[in-house]
């Protein structure tokens, strides 16, 4: 006998209360590192170079929000920037970046947020990114729209690549780095100008708000862009990877239809993908 867990029946019910859950874990989370920022952070660790901290703060957001998953939602995975790992039965598995932007946070820079996604039998269902420094909350449900405290979101019309407002990110290794600089200083020329804010979900939200035309980046995992990506598709931007792929580590993209194809071509001629 096929004793396999059966496929979660999507519902409005499951919905609500996986974005309820959400909401709640990213609101703690980001009261936590709002007020209790101290004036001088202690790194706590390193991961890949002595740039990219992981300070005691981003640990205990983490923590909090796994504490609360825990306790609301016992039977789902976790997948968390900082370690947290989880395998749950119930089909919904979350993934968790307590503070995206560590180094802005890090230096007293506003652009930094919590991160929380939520995919119910590996479908991108719930978003919400919290960020304390500017007040804002976005939030998305597959199906429901994108919102920015409570009002709909929709991307800015698409306009000709060269009048665009494009953001990107940069990774940690020297090697890459060189390599991403040399791919913008070849889209540079094509582009109205570029944006470097220091986290991809704020990105992705800000495409999604009509702050910016498009944003691309290589090198994301899964807990840098799962939220961002839901609200920015629910606000009307096509996202994806390289062509006829999802979005990922080799390149995650996304532009309202009409931009997101040209800008998408550029990055694939000039090798954005790889380092």
């Amino acid at each position: 006998m096929d004793h396999a867990r059966q496929p979660v029946e999507p519902s409005a019910e499951l919905y609500a209360e996986l974005l309820d859950v959400a909401l709640a874990a990213a609101e703690g989370a980001g009261a936590l590192l709002d007020q209790g920022r101290p004036e001088h952070l202690t790194v706590a660790a390193t991961k890949t170079s002595a740039v990219d901290v992981v300070t005691e703060m981003d640990i205990a957001a983490e923590q909090l929000i796994v504490r609360l998953l825990a306790e609301r939602r016992p039977h789902d995975s976790i997948l968390g920037e900082e370690g947290a790992a989880a395998e749950g039965t119930s089909g919904v598995r979350w993934t968790v970046d307590p503070l995206d932007g560590t180094v802005n946070y890090l230096y007293g820079l506003p652009s930094w947020c919590v991160s929380i996604a939520a995919d119910v039998d590996g479908v991108p269902t719930i978003g919400v990114v919290e960020i304390p420094a500017r007040g804002e909350r976005m939030h998305a449900v597959r199906g429901a729209g994108a919102f920015l405290d409570g009002r709909p979101l929709q991307v800015r019309p698409a306009p000709p690549m060269d009048r665009a407002l494009i953001a990107t990110g940069f990774g940690y290794r020297p090697e890459r780095r060189a390599r991403q600089a040399e791919v913008l200083n070849h889209l540079l020329p094509r582009v109205r100008d570029i944006r470097r804010g220091g986290s991809a979900a704020i990105d992705l939200c800000d495409v999604a708000a009509g702050r910016l035309d498009g944003y691309y980046e290589r090198g994301l995992q899964p807990w840098d862009y799962a939220a961002g990506a839901l609200i920015a598709a629910e606000a009307g931007a096509l996202v994806g990877g390289r062509a006829g792929t999802a979005p990922g580590p080799d390149l995650t993209l996304a532009a309202p239809a009409g931009l997101f194809e040209p800008l998408q071509e550029a990055l694939d001629q000039l090798g954005a993908w790889r380092d």
